[in-house]
């Protein structure tokens, strides 16, 4: 560990107690410590970095705006920035998927976005409950705590997190039909719950274990929602900008929620920025109402206009099929070779080890063997993976190669 480190950061901090390298730069798929040593990134920067470290692409982008002296901050004044932004925003991705949405600038974090959608839905309905799911993670400010469903991230409010009930996943316990159970409890005067102006979902469930939530489920929420009046929120913001295979998660499922947001990838470069996509019905707040120093950051739009560039303008889009399947060939043979379950969807996958101990020694291994992966699940018992999307196939074999020899040293084979 890093003596200034240890010495002057606070307890709070985590991923470096993990990866106890001093890292001084990054490229593609790749970071380098101050040794020179690299490692292929299958972190990702907790799916931040879809588009690999330093992309040249989105960078030049950046670094032409910052060279002419464009706006750097103008909290939600008119910029070219903006203006540029969500004019690509809305032709390039919103309307070729039939989506009509406002497009609204939070803070610049994930959980900031899930505390404006909350506001959009509670007001808009006049309701005050929210309904998640069991396994979510929507983000670590009191609104989206109360969201989160994990104890440990909850008990670090020190305080009561209200407003929010959750309901069973599909996967939670076998044989209960997650839908019907919700619509028992609406239906139910004595379930002892109030109807929820919203209903938040990610569809695929990351920090939870990498939970696919089935699409057959998903277009059930979205008729549930409709016929109660309830606000569908979907939380993009780790699953989304292509790493499940499409620009929007929810897109496999051939639905419209009311309510989506965006932050990680969706700036492509690691550069802060959030977005809340709300449908017009649903835009209710005033002027104001949400505020933020930070909301609507310059280079956070010039970078997000550029990924969105570089999405569709280059072979990324062709490539992704291609590496979605051998990634998925590549988790399932290891996988099955030692005995493990295994779950995902196109770029994000995780082995389960039921152990987060054996989890835990298994990342320091391939840590040692120049592989950055994380935790997820219950109790951090499954290996995450997340490789960056541009990420060419010979060092998606050479990190899932680290990854099949380490399990078998963990775990004895």
């Amino acid at each position: 560990m890093n003596e200034t480190i240890e010495r002057y950061e606070s307890n709070v901090r985590s991923y470096c107690r993990k990866w106890p390298a001093t890292f001084a730069t990054s490229k593609g798929p790749f970071m380098y410590d101050e040794e020179g040593n690299r490692y292929i990134d299958f972190f990702d920067g907790a799916g931040t970095l879809n588009y690999g470290h330093n992309n040249p692409f989105i960078k030049q982008a950046v670094v032409d705006y910052l060279m002419s002296d464009g706006i750097i901050h103008a909290l939600d004044m008119t910029t070219s920035a903006k203006v540029a932004f969500i004019e690509t925003l809305q032709e390039r991705i919103l309307k070729p998927r039939g989506l009509d949405y406002k497009v609204a600038f939070p803070g610049p974090t994930g959980t900031n976005a899930n505390e404006l959608a909350l506001k959009f839905a509670r007001k808009a309905t006049g309701r005050t409950e929210v309904w998640a799911l069991m396994g979510a993670f929507h983000g670590m400010t009191l609104g989206a705590l109360a969201l989160t469903s994990d104890t440990y991230s909850r008990d670090g409010a020190g305080l009561p997190l209200v407003g929010t009930r959750h309901m069973p996943a599909p996967y939670t316990l076998p044989g209960l039909d997650a839908l019907a159970y919700m619509e028992a409890v609406l239906a139910d005067d004595h379930a002892g719950a109030s109807k929820p102006a919203a209903i938040i979902v990610e569809t695929t469930q990351a920090e939870g274990g990498i939970q696919v939530l089935p699409s057959d489920f998903l277009k059930g929420l979205r008729e549930l929602c409709t016929r109660h009046g309830i606000v569908m929120i979907v939380d993009d913001i780790q699953v989304g900008c292509w790493r499940t295979g499409t620009f929007f998660s929810f897109e496999r499922a051939g639905i419209k929620p009311d309510i989506v947001t965006l932050s990680k990838s969706l700036s492509g470069i690691g550069t802060p920025f959030a977005l809340t996509l709300v449908a017009p019905e649903f835009d209710v707040l005033g002027p104001g109402e949400h505020n933020g120093t930070f909301r609507g950051n310059q280079l956070g739009m010039v970078a997000a206009k550029a990924a969105i560039d570089f999405s569709l303008d280059t072979d990324f889009a062709s490539t992704l099929k291609s590496k979605s399947i051998l990634v998925k060939e590549l988790v399932q043979g290891i996988a099955a070779k030692h005995g493990l379950e295994w779950r995902g969807i196109g770029m994000i996958w995780a082995i389960e080890m039921n152990d987060g101990k054996l989890v835990l020694d298994t990342i320091h291994k391939l840590f040692d063997r120049g592989v950055i992966c994380e935790a997820c699940g219950r109790g951090d018992s499954a290996l995450k993976l997340m490789p960056a999307l541009i990420t060419d196939e010979d060092v998606l074999r050479e990190g899932f190669a680290a990854i099949d020899e380490v399990l078998g040293e963990v775990l004895g084979h």
